[in-house]
């Protein structure tokens, strides 16, 4: 590994050409951010204390929102001091970390919401066996293997990445991430080959793969609600309608990060300024804030508990 390559400093160039819409962003995240711990850290709280709540599908939300706090704190906080500072450098060590927790942020993501939809599917599919098949034993190694797995993937593609040699050390985003190192790479750099490779069949492993047995599951999920009353419908969609919502939203923000990444169309000025704050927004700003949100709203379970402990508060105890 060549030490002065890791001792080098980048610039985000994007940052000096915002202008006065910077405080604008500055407000924007500053809002949503807070906003998304406090919701983040009101529902795992509730399934902390809760023992109502300790059941596979809210241990696995509790894991998906902690996730989500990690993979939006990797960001905002350095993105919301340079609009601040107005120091738009960062070491290539900081950024390798950034790209690395924002990585595992998206694959877990995916992991995860898989194994909720595995859930989901067991608890429709075969409610008399749902605590047999779910037992805490399964719902621990699940949990696990959905996050250790991408975490030590990405860690080895970050390995790699950080032997690459670097000709420049502009950044054209709002932050590190994997396309953006690349992008520094000299032309001729083998690892940056290898890295790109690894970075492909990452996405395909972490991201098109669990769509795909998502999608499938749901496609089951839902032949066989056709097949229920009415009211039985209600009730299974309102089990499901959470986990749905959140997938579809994630889903819509990586594959839109992805692509327009990737293609790397010709754009004008203002939206070379725009696009790297839009994409950073829609992928690691929004989600986070939506899955507590989401759950808070249309769990029941969530919202009693959350009344019964306001009622306690206010009554002290």
């Amino acid at each position: 590994m060549n030490t002065s390559i890791l001792s080098m400093t980048l610039i985000y160039v994007t940052y000096g050409e915002m202008g006065s819409a910077k405080n604008v962003f500055l407000i924007l995240v500053l809002t949503i951010y807070l906003a998304s711990v406090i919701a983040s850290g009101t529902v795992m709280l509730l399934i902390y204390m809760d023992t109502s709540l300790h059941k596979p599908m809210y241990i696995f939300l509790f894991s998906l929102i902690v996730n989500g706090i990690i993979g939006s704190t990797a960001v905002w906080p350095k993105v919301m001091n340079i609009l601040l500072t107005d120091n738009n450098t960062v070491s290539y060590v900081e950024c390798l970390m950034q790209v690395f927790l924002i990585a595992s942020y998206g694959a877990c993501n995916y992991t995860m919401l898989t194994v909720m939809a595995y859930d989901r599917f067991v608890f429709i599919f075969k409610p008399l066996h749902y605590h047999t098949v779910m037992n805490p034993y399964r719902v621990k190694h699940l949990v696990l293997i959905g996050t250790l797995i991408p975490v030590m993937v990405i860690f080895a593609q970050i390995c790699l990445t950080s032997r690459i040699s670097l000709c420049r050390h502009t950044i054209q985003r709002a932050f590190c991430d994997n396309v953006s190192v690349l992008d520094l790479s000299c032309d001729n750099d083998n690892f940056s080959v290898v890295c790109n490779v690894l970075a492909i069949c990452a996405i395909f492993s972490f991201s098109v793969l669990p769509m795909f047995l998502v999608i499938l599951s749901y496609l089951k999920i839902i032949l066989i609600i056709l097949k229920m009353s009415a009211d039985a419908r209600m009730k299974t969609f309102a089990t499901c309608s959470p986990h749905l919502i959140i997938f579809i939203v994630f889903s819509f923000a990586s594959l839109f990060s992805t692509i327009y990444n990737r293609i790397n169309p010709d754009v004008s000025v203002r939206e070379k300024v725009i696009r790297p704050f839009f994409l950073a927004t829609n992928y690691i700003l929004i989600p986070p804030f939506i899955q507590p949100v989401v759950y808070g709203f249309k769990s029941k379970e969530i919202r009693r508990s959350f009344h019964k402990y306001r009622k306690r508060a206010i009554l002290g105890f």
